[in-house]
């Protein structure tokens, strides 16, 4: 009986893993994130207003720029993210699609000043309708960049 069968060899104290095809287990202490080991994904609360958790850098940044390209060039800016990230997020098509709606707002207001310019109204018209779209862009792109959706409150809803 020189061969000890593996039922006939001593305990030597509780196992640690370190089995065929099993990974070591650490001692305690040792089950830290950083030391190979995830810790345990948590959902963050829902937050009224959002989609479920906070956008990433890259959607804040694009859905603030679809606000903020509103003042450079119209409505063409909106319409180009909007286009560029529709498929792709659905927090940027949201706020790009509220920038396009707001900026065709805007560019029909532009158009009535232009026609009441005749009758003198329009002059005073042009400088309103300016400041009030320069007020709600740095609100809505203060609202993006903070991950949160802004609805315009003057704005005729067309793209969804």
């Amino acid at each position: 009986m020189s061969q000890d069968s593996p039922e006939q060899q001593p305990e030597s104290g509780p196992q640690q893993g370190y089995g065929y095809g099993q990974p070591p287990t650490p001692p305690p202490g040792y089950q830290q994130p950083g030391y190979g080991y995830a810790a345990p994904q948590q959902r963050p609360p829902h937050v009224p207003g959002q989609y479920g958790p906070r956008p990433g850098s890259d959607d804040t940044t694009m859905a603030m720029l679809a606000h903020l390209l509103g003042l450079l060039v119209s409505w063409i800016g909106p319409l180009i993210i909007y286009l560029m990230k529709k498929d792709e997020s659905p927090y940027v098509r949201d706020q790009s699609a509220e920038a396009l709606n707001f900026q065709i707002t805007m560019f029909i207001g532009y158009i009535v000043a232009f026609v009441l310019s005749f009758v003198l109204i329009g002059i005073i018209l042009f400088p309103v309708i300016w400041i009030v779209s320069l007020i709600f862009h740095i609100q809505a792109a203060l609202a993006a960049n903070r991950g949160q959706n802004y609805r315009y409150p003057i704005s005729i809803r067309m793209i969804s």
